[in-house]
């Protein structure tokens, strides 16, 4: 069992920065993938980024590309979520998640086991 909880969500005018944390305790959590999705009122989760368990394989989503930037410190079973020049359409529920392995396919909420509660994050235009 892993449990994961989010912070530093907020409100932030358009071109601005936000880091969110994920914070993982219970067994094996400094041992997980681990990745980013949001939601949007009326909208299907989305993939955002992921991290390998050890933080040398990175991937994002074209949208979030060249803006966020997804971290790990194992030794504080952390995972941060650097998100600058932000923009309206970022707005939305950023929920972390985590599997012990994935095997590919990391774009399908269905291959995470773990998730957290999700932190608000609003843009301003």
């Amino acid at each position: 069992q892993v449990q994961l909880v989010e912070s530093g969500g907020g409100l932030v005018q358009a071109g601005g920065s936000l880091r969110l944390s994920c914070a993982a305790s219970g067994r094996t959590s400094s041992n997980q993938d681990t990745a980013w999705f949001r939601q949007a009122p009326g909208k299907e989760r989305e993939f955002v980024t992921t991290i390998g368990w050890n933080g040398l394989n990175t991937y994002y989503a074209d949208s979030v590309k060249g803006r966020f930037t997804i971290s790990r410190d194992n030794a504080k079973n952390t995972v941060y979520l650097q998100m600058n020049s932000l923009k309206p359409e970022d707005t939305a529920v950023y929920y972390c998640a985590a599997v012990r392995r994935y095997s590919g396919n990391y774009i399908d909420p269905g291959t995470w086991n773990y998730w957290g509660q999700g932190t608000q994050v609003t843009v301003s235009s």
